[in-house]
């Protein structure tokens, strides 16, 4: 049977140490465990005496098993902060994985909404109807605040201060994000008119379905996608859709790398400079549309 006992280490780390998300967490020991799977088939027990060419081999396989440059290249990531944790804990000499190059991942650009088709989905909730409240509540919410979907879903009645117009997120690292007037409005429409009616006795959710419980990520999905098809959109809008969205629009309107890398919640700047990128390559097609001489 293989030895687990480091996983189980490396998952407390990321969640104690690295305030990693719970989406995070999840893929990062998926891959470990992959990976002590894949030692266990060659008749290997633990990581002790792993080589970087044991995980060349590995990531040889991935390859061989079709998986896609993004997986190999965050399996790659995934194993060498895995390892560097061992060292650190004297379980390794030294780290297998560091002199490994990740694969060069073929990332997709994030894909944005415009400022008409955020709008148009924003004013589809019928706010005289509870559930059309509701909704109205968590698609400004969304946007308002960049916040992950799995986050919307976690959040409690006293994670909101409309007073201040602050929202905490305590998904990981806590972080408070502000909100928007129009958003402070539908929470608190929400919250004075319907969440009442809606939710079950002793229920601490914000956002609760029509059971009275939190509300999941599938029936978001569903909510989402159902006011999507009556704002006649065609694009097939996800919760990851709006985030993206949330970050660009607030760079285009001069926002700062930093601030929003807060916002966001992300650990490395990085991934924040994704947005970066999209909305220059977006000013750049409008230039080269528009300009007379371009």
């Amino acid at each position: 049977m293989f030895d687990t006992i480091c996983i189980d280490k490396y998952k407390e780390y990321l969640v104690n140490e690295r305030h990693a998300s719970a989406n995070t967490v999840s893929s990062y020991i998926r891959d470990v465990t992959q990976f002590a799977n894949y030692l266990s088939d060659i008749g290997r027990c633990d990581f002790t005496g792993v080589t970087d060419s044991d995980i060349r081999a590995y990531l040889t396989k991935l390859e061989e098993c079709g998986r896609s440059s993004a997986t190999i290249s965050r399996s790659t990531a995934s194993l060498k902060m895995f390892f560097n944790q061992m060292t650190n804990d004297g379980n390794c000499d030294k780290n297998p994985a560091a002199d490994i190059s990740s694969a060069t991942a073929k990332k997709k650009p994030p894909q944005l909404l415009v400022g008409n088709e955020i709008a148009r989905l924003l004013e589809q909730p019928d706010i005289t109807d509870t559930k059309g409240c509701r909704d109205k509540a968590m698609l400004e919410t969304l946007y308002a605040t960049g916040i992950r979907v799995s986050e919307l879903i976690a959040l409690d009645t006293n994670d909101v201060n409309l007073a201040t117009g602050l929202i905490t997120c305590r998904n990981g690292k806590e972080r408070i994000i502000p909100i928007y007037a129009a958003a402070i409005r539908a929470i608190g429409n929400y919250l004075a008119s319907a969440r009442e009616h809606m939710a079950a006795s002793g229920e601490s959710a914000l956002f609760v379905n029509t059971n009275g419980c939190r509300m999941s990520r599938q029936g978001f999905w569903k909510v989402l996608k159902s006011y999507t098809e009556k704002a006649q959109i065609n694009a097939d809008i996800t919760p990851q859709m709006l985030r993206h969205s949330f970050a660009a629009h607030l760079l285009e309107n001069g926002a700062d790398l930093h601030s929003l890398q807060e916002m966001l919640g992300h650990a490395d700047i990085s991934s924040t400079q994704v947005y970066a990128r999209a909305v220059k390559k977006q000013l750049k097609d409008v230039y080269h549309k528009a300009h007379p001489r371009a």
